[in-house]
């Protein structure tokens, strides 16, 4: 028995709802045949973009999402991606496949799609080989809303008005693919390019300086040292895998107990990193002004048989989706630092929610998470006390259930779940403390099988389905949770 003390009178601060955010790169079918198929495609668009990738990503309440990159962003010249599409130069896309792009999805449609999916555009900036006037220029021509010769040349360019741009990233991984810079160095560039992503009119900037891959706690301390009073956000990069050696990638859906186990054990470093990175930030930031946006994270597998190494495209299981619900778990937990973090990628690239084949769609187990932690939106966190038993496997140990909870503005609670253990049931008391529940619901994704997946033949396998077999007693939920399994309870 997991016996949960949840206190309901002791709220702990608001989750916000930009941890559910989202990343597209310019990477193998992301952007084009994911997102975009052009206006005369013959699958069914909206000016361009997916019809059924677009009502997918209204349902599950994206509240922003990152664009161009990724280590594209570093390569990427804004200018090239405006103006009529015939006349945009082609790139080659040096990254990822060594692809040649046409440029046809730019600034104009990405904003524009953002409006459509309803989230909010956090875009990245080329720190790596732009210019600081190229990224002004590009701050300008979005949000300004005078006459200058960027703010005309978007009218000529068909925006007559501009945009709002709430979120803005001064470079990405710029100790790797954005320069192979030092700390000291980027620290420099970060303050010499923040400074002229000016704000134009009304239009407030969130500024976010490239943080640390993984536990580089280094540049985390020399970056909040040398320009903390500069930036409002600071990324961190970190992708789940089998092993913590690069060279060791595993199968995204052939896998047995251990590689289940290793990778669940490897989901939950991600406490260690939000704890460490945000202990270094609270010695530069006490009051914590500073957000940390995890806006690279998910699982990275060996592709799909057969597919692009340069795409990476990978199939999607129960693991994933558990490994989805361990990460919102930590985040919703540690929401008075972590303001943001943007799953990579959302459409055929490593942990996708969507994955397309030509006219069809499928929505991943990733998804399903999605829509099922949505109830987490802007909701304030509460206290939740509980110790769980053990899952071990070949001499290691990992915690067998991960929770976080939430108290939404109408004042439903909602308490999320999971159960690791792919053999063990979990029976659940939990206590609820300064609140008088009068019903309790649940809903459940799991499946008999570790790898279980959706297919373009199969795709609604696994799903969002109702929870049997929870009951109330006495201000007590409680309840058994299957192996394998991520339930999401809503109290009332």
């Amino acid at each position: 028995m997991v016996k949960m003390i949840l206190n309901t009178d002791i709220k702990k601060g608001i989750i916000n709802k930009n941890i559910y955010g989202h990343f597209a790169e310019h990477l193998g079918r992301c952007i084009y045949e994911g997102i975009w198929v052009g206006e005369d495609s013959q699958i069914p668009n909206i000016k361009g973009f997916r019809t059924d990738v677009v009502e997918a990503l209204r349902k599950i309440k994206i509240p922003v999402l990152r664009w161009p990159g990724g280590c594209f962003a570093d390569e990427y010249h804004w200018m090239d991606g405006i103006g009529p599409k015939e006349k945009r130069p082609c790139m080659v896309n040096t990254h990822w496949g060594g692809v040649v792009e046409n440029n046809h999805f730019g600034t104009h449609e990405f904003l524009e799609f953002c409006q459509l999916i309803g989230a909010e555009p956090y875009i990245c900036g080329n720190v790596g080989s732009g210019t600081v006037q190229e990224m002004q220029q590009w701050v300008e021509y979005i949000t300004f809303d005078g006459k200058s010769p960027m703010a005309d040349l978007r009218r000529v360019n068909g925006k007559d008005e501009p945009w709002s741009l709430k979120y803005f990233g001064v470079g990405n991984e710029n100790w790797g693919c954005g320069g192979n810079m030092r700390a000291e160095y980027y620290a420099d560039q970060y303050k010499r390019y923040a400074t002229y992503v000016r704000n134009f009119g009304d239009n407030k900037i969130y500024k976010i300086a490239g943080g640390a891959s993984v536990d580089d706690y280094h540049w985390t301390e020399v970056l909040m040292r040398e320009a903390g009073k500069q930036m409002d956000g600071l990324s961190l990069h970190y992708y789940t895998r089998i092993s913590k050696d690069w060279s060791k990638q595993g199968s995204a859906t052939e896998f047995k107990e251990n590689e289940w186990f290793s990778v669940l054990q490897n989901a939950f470093y991600m406490e260690e990193l939000v704890n460490r990175h945000a202990t270094i930030m609270d010695k530069y930031d006490p009051e914590k002004k500073v957000g940390l946006i995890v806006d690279e994270w998910g699982t990275w597998f060996a592709v799909e048989p057969g597919t692009n190494p340069g795409f990476l495209y990978q199939q999607n299981t129960l693991r994933d989706a558990i490994v989805a619900a361990v990460h919102f778990n930590i985040f919703n937990n540690h929401c008075d630092r972590v303001q943001m973090a943007n799953i990579a990628q959302m459409i055929n690239v490593l942990q996708a929610v969507i994955l397309t084949e030509g006219q069809k769609m499928l929505l991943t187990p990733t998804y399903h998470i999605f829509d099922m932690y949505k109830v987490h939106h802007g909701a304030r966190l509460l206290s939740m006390e509980f110790e769980s038993p053990d899952y071990a496997l070949g001499g290691d140990k990992i915690s067998q259930i991960s929770v976080s909870s939430s108290q939404d503005k109408e004042g439903k609670i909602h308490i999320s779940i999971c159960n690791l253990s792919p053999w063990q049931d979990a029976d659940i008391d939990i206590d609820i403390r300064g609140f008088a529940p009068r019903y309790a619901t649940g809903s459940i994704i799991t499946s008999h099988e570790i790898n279980a997946k959706n297919t373009f033949d199969a795709p609604n396998n696994l799903v969002i389905k109702c929870l049997e077999g929870i009951g109330l007693v006495n201000n007590h939920v409680v309840g058994k949770l299957p192996p394998k399994s991520v339930v999401m309870l809503e109290i009332v």
